[in-house]
């Protein structure tokens, strides 16, 4: 991790950091156009507002469409929202984004998504695997789902707690989000807040892998 680390200044084009390896960190300050780590392969990208930005970060879209589309491994942490499409064809990625528009999570696979702000319409059309977070601080976010065949449940395993709160972490440490710090400072107020999506397809795979497991004790 971090063999790598490579810090750009203003605006990247499309498809910055796509395909990139473990061991490569790509930071921009700035901004990014669509297919934002499209086929991650490993590496950690992030995108954060510049330190003399003077924007609501939550509030202003940071990068473009379709992002991590087919993304395999990494991590990636937008210190903004994300536009349209955001992780669809994701199967392995881990990311972070302070809002997205529509279709988030389109035909998610694999991999971990947490959204800390606004989602727009659609969410999780034909989500088949890979677990969801969404902070659903308005409550407006069942109208904003496709809910055919998710679960959307509460945060309560340890599992999802730890997983949930080291991505935030994480997010605070590579940004300095203000969003990020805010929910680490009342984690016990805004944890209950949180959705879990949850793909009714992944969970009998899990039941099935279970099932499996214990024939062969």
């Amino acid at each position: 991790e971090n063999t790598l680390k490579l810090n750009f200044t203003g605006s990247a084009g499309q498809s910055f950091g796509a395909f990139a390896t473990k061991g490569l960190t790509m930071v921009v300050n700035g901004n990014t156009n669509d297919y934002l780590g499209k086929g991650l392969s490993g590496a950690k990208l992030v995108i954060k507002v510049p330190f003399k930005s003077t924007i609501k970060p939550e509030d202003n879209i940071i990068t473009g469409n379709v992002t991590l589309y087919g993304a395999i491994s990494g991590e990636a942490y937008i210190n903004g929202k994300a536009g349209e499409r955001f992780c669809v064809r994701n199967s392995g990625a881990k990311a972070v984004v302070e809002g997205i528009g529509d279709h988030g999570c389109e035909y998610m696979t694999g991999g971990v998504a947490v959204i800390l702000g606004s989602v727009g319409r659609n969410f999780g059309a034909g989500m088949s695997g890979g677990i969801a977070y969404v902070f659903n601080r308005d409550g407006s976010f069942e109208k904003r789902c496709n809910g055919e065949h998710l679960n959307l449940l509460p945060v309560e395993e340890d599992n999802d707690v730890k997983q949930l709160k080291e991505l935030i972490e994480n997010h605070y440490n590579a940004t300095l989000s203000p969003l990020a710090q805010e929910i680490l400072e009342k984690w016990e107020e805004y944890l209950p807040k949180f959705i879990k999506v949850f793909p009714e397809e992944y969970r009998q795979a899990l039941i099935r892998l279970e099932q499996e497991k214990m024939q062969t004790l």
